[in-house]
């Protein structure tokens, strides 16, 4: 029986650019809860914003934040992974030398930002909503830093991706995080070390859980269980990982609920 479902967010539960979750999934969650089965939402998103996304919601949860650098359930952080502060400020530094191209580090609290544009700002404050803390020097960042991220407006290109790899991979781990987005992140960090922490805090097994996403950051999650969903827009190196696919997430969810999480029952409504 299924005790536990995480889910990606950009891209899975948040389809098309939205910003702002389907209510309908509120009442779904409430419900998981009553059945005994956990939602987690992970995302490579900061906990503030994730938190403020869940908010009718945030006490019948919990959540992977980061891409896997950390876990919150209840408000209680359950681990945290931290970049050394050299390597953090050095990716940090050649993000921001690049042209077209914009950084945020993460810390548990906000992101620290340095914007060249005027939308990156307006990005990162007005329209994802993050908590964020503008800096004019790098050597404000004094906070712990969880993931770096850099963001090209135009989208991510197949070169682009290649020439971070190359000069970071060796020291972190590089990863895609959507459309506009490559994440930094350091190495054994990743969301399915967030699912395996939870399995271990309630005493469940990974043939109990059930993930959803759409991108390489969801990756090592998609295959951390047998029951692995990824979405049908996803690229096929993100198919390949998982055992299934699905349009959406929601009907999943009432499939589970409907069945008190027996997922052979599951996967006769949804496959």
């Amino acid at each position: 029986m299924i005790k536990l479902v995480a889910s990606d967010l950009d891209g899975t539960l948040l389809l098309n650019g939205a910003q702002t979750l389907p209510e309908e999934l509120f009442p779904l969650i409430r419900r998981l809860k009553e059945k005994g089965i956990l939602f987690v939402a992970a995302s490579g998103r900061q906990y503030p914003n994730m938190r403020r996304l869940f908010a009718p919601v945030k006490d019948d949860m919990a959540f992977i934040c980061e891409n896997g650098a950390m876990a919150v359930r209840n408000e209680k952080v359950l681990y945290q992974d931290c970049f050394d502060p050299a390597l953090a400020r050095e990716i940090a530094e050649a993000i921001y030398e690049t042209e077209g191209a914009e950084f945020s580090c993460a810390t548990k609290d906000f992101y620290y930002i340095m914007p060249k544009t005027d939308h990156f700002l307006e990005l990162m404050t007005e329209v994802v909503k993050t908590e964020s803390r503008v800096i004019g020097s790098f050597d404000e960042i004094t906070e712990p830093c969880m993931k770096l991220a850099v963001y090209e407006r135009e989208g991510v290109q197949e070169d682009t991706i290649r020439y971070w790899k190359e000069r970071f991979g060796g020291r972190c781990t590089v990863v895609t995080s959507g459309f506009a987005w490559v994440d930094f992140i350091p190495f054994g960090t990743n969301k399915a070390r967030g699912l395996k922490e939870y399995e271990e805090l309630l005493g469940i097994r990974p043939e109990e859980c059930v993930a959803f996403g759409d991108e390489y950051n969801d990756i090592e999650m998609l295959k951390a269980t047998p029951y692995g969903f990824a979405m049908e827009h996803a690229k096929e190196g993100v198919k390949k990982a998982a055992a299934y696919t699905a349009e959406k997430v929601e009907p999943v969810l009432e499939a589970l609920i409907r069945t008190g999480g027996n997922m052979e029952e599951v996967l006769k409504d949804v496959q």
